[in-house]
């Protein structure tokens, strides 16, 4: 069945609508992105793909201050962090990963889930 104009036309309304929403998406994910590294001195990132779900930004700001977020798609999250401008990793390891600085909170949940520690108390 041959597709006609109005068809046509339709799709690239439609792919023009899914394009303009993925800008705005990563419009807003690169401001999000900002802030941390405004809050943290600076931010440094890493994509890793999640699936279905999207993608994880995963941020390590100057000051050890760690955090993600998570884009739509893996386009997405590349336009937001191109967008925001902080420098990007290809692995979270080595160097990148040794700027990460966790607190009793973040001890207390790992050895937790190992030991019966706080987060096996639901």
């Amino acid at each position: 069945m041959a597709e006609t104009a109005a068809d046509t036309a339709e799709t690239r309304r439609a792919d023009s609508r899914q394009a303009a929403r993925a800008e705005r998406r990563a419009a807003k994910l690169a401001k999000q992105i900002g802030a941390f590294a405004k809050a943290h001195g600076g931010a440094e990132g890493q994509l890793a793909y999640i699936g279905q779900t999207g993608t994880r930004i995963v941020l390590v700001g100057e000051d050890g201050g760690w955090g993600d977020l998570v884009a739509p798609s893996y386009a997405v999250a590349e336009n937001a962090a191109r967008k925001s401008g902080i420098t990007m990793h290809e692995s979270f390891d080595g160097e990148f990963a040794a700027k990460v600085r966790t607190g009793p909170y973040e001890w207390s949940r790992m050895a937790g889930i190992q030991v019966g520690g706080p987060s096996n108390d639901r």
